[in-house]
């Protein structure tokens, strides 16, 4: 007699790979989505860092400081304004084009040479702006 052998996997087996497959999916997507906010935090940072450079270089020539046109971020996730502008004071701003719950509007404010970083966001300073 010939013995046949089946060579798969069962059906269960099978079932029992995808509900490992589902559960491990479940944990790492949400991390990737904040892996991925904070990726263009960071760029909505630079963004800032970058406004604040040239207003200190139009500064460093001039009386005052430069009101300025809404501009985008390098990659293009957030949308910087520079408002609030005088000789001694200014406010940038950059907005997320998609929703960012947790930090909301990045905020740079300067007054009289003193720098305060906040967020419009539900998160802390150091959850947006890091340490």
């Amino acid at each position: 007699m010939n013995k046949i052998q089946n060579k798969g996997f069962t059906l269960i087996e099978l079932m029992i790979v995808v509900a490992i497959i589902g559960i491990l999916a479940s944990i790492a997507y949400p991390s990737y989505q904040e892996y991925v906010l904070r990726a263009k935090r960071g760029d909505g940072k630079a963004a800032i860092l970058s406004a604040q450079l040239a207003q200190e270089k139009y500064r460093a020539n001039n009386t005052t400081y430069l009101a300025v046109a809404s501009t985008a971020s390098s990659d293009g996730h957030y949308n910087v304004v520079v408002s609030s502008v005088s000789a001694s004071n200014y406010t940038i701003t950059a907005t997320p084009v998609v929703t960012d719950a947790t930090c909301g509007n990045l905020i740079l404010t300067v007054a009289a040479g003193t720098e305060t970083k906040s967020e419009s966001g539900t998160g802390s300073a150091a959850d947006c702006w890091g340490k």
